[in-house]
């Protein structure tokens, strides 16, 4: 059985007929006071998956913890979190003296409330797996910068495809899978942060007078990074900015700022709801969840 809350409810409908599996949805109820009743189905099968994105992350944290403690209460073995976005994966060290390795913290605990948890594309620097920081290997990190490649690559003729930007250097794996998947060729950028909100982007020293280019990166949230390296490209006379990202966690502000930044068209996948989504991850998924199996 999957099991789903109703706003990716949309997602849940496409990875449930991949799978072929019945789909339940989990219903909340809100207190005033902010505290949250989750309701389940009152019996549950041997293996259940749960369908929960970490957008928003301290809220949902909570939801996985009734969610998962009930499953188990009401007949559930084997617990599968599908977790289409990994949150508190950026502090993965102590860069100042006292601060939580929330990357550790929350992977543990994901890894003690289910058997496996399926993710996609988590935003790792220093470790190469999951598994570094996941009790029993229980983590699957999966690449969906392939799907966008070919997203990309079908809104131009055969053989006039564009040039792959990745906005900073985290976003060269992103730029090499998705060129790796349709021959499209890709550079990246220097950046310097100054700040949450404050970046400094550098391009590479080449041609790109009159090319049409991609912006692909795995997550977009405030979009100050495309923003700054949209504003170094058009600087450099290029013919046309898109952007392309795994992760749309950006408002409406955002998505203003990315367009008066010059950038045509907003691409993502559905691994995170947004009007911007053109691409479904639930083959990746359902894939993946059936080789757990």
């Amino acid at each position: 059985m999957l099991l789903a809350f109703a706003d990716e409810r949309a997602l849940a409908l496409k990875l449930a007929a991949e799978l072929r599996c019945e789909l339940a949805m989990v219903v909340e109820h809100r207190f005033p006071d902010g505290e949250i009743k989750l309701t389940l189905p009152p019996s549950l099968p041997g293996h259940v998956l749960l369908l929960r994105g970490l957008q928003q992350p301290n809220e949902r944290l909570v939801q996985l913890l009734l969610t998962a403690k009930t499953a188990r209460r009401l007949g559930a073995k084997r617990l599968t979190l599908a977790s289409p976005y990994l949150a508190y994966m950026r502090q993965d060290i102590e860069f100042n003296p006292g601060e939580a390795i929330s990357q550790r913290i929350v992977a543990g605990f994901l890894g003690e409330l289910f058997e496996r948890v399926v993710t996609i594309d988590p935003h790792l620097h220093r470790i190469a797996s999951l598994d570094e920081v996941m009790p029993g290997s229980r983590g699957i990190a999966l690449a969906a910068a392939p799907l966008l490649g070919e997203w990309i690559a079908s809104q131009w003729p055969a053989g006039k495809g564009p040039l792959l930007v990745g906005p900073d250097e985290e976003a060269e794996q992103w730029v090499r899978a998705a060129g790796e998947a349709t021959g499209l060729a890709g550079v990246v950028c220097r950046k310097t942060r100054h700040g949450d909100r404050e970046v400094d982007v550098e391009l590479p020293p080449i041609d790109l007078m009159g090319r049409e280019v991609v912006l692909i990166d795995d997550v977009a949230s405030t979009g100050h990074t495309l923003v700054q390296a949209a504003q170094a490209l058009r600087a450099r006379g290029v013919a046309a900015i898109d952007a392309a990202v795994v992760h749309a966690l950006f408002d409406a502000p955002a998505v203003e700022r990315l367009h008066a930044a010059g950038i045509r068209r907003i691409w993502s996948t559905d691994a995170v709801p947004h009007a911007s989504n053109v691409v479904t991850v639930a083959p990746l998924l359902a894939r993946a969840i059936a080789d757990c199996d």
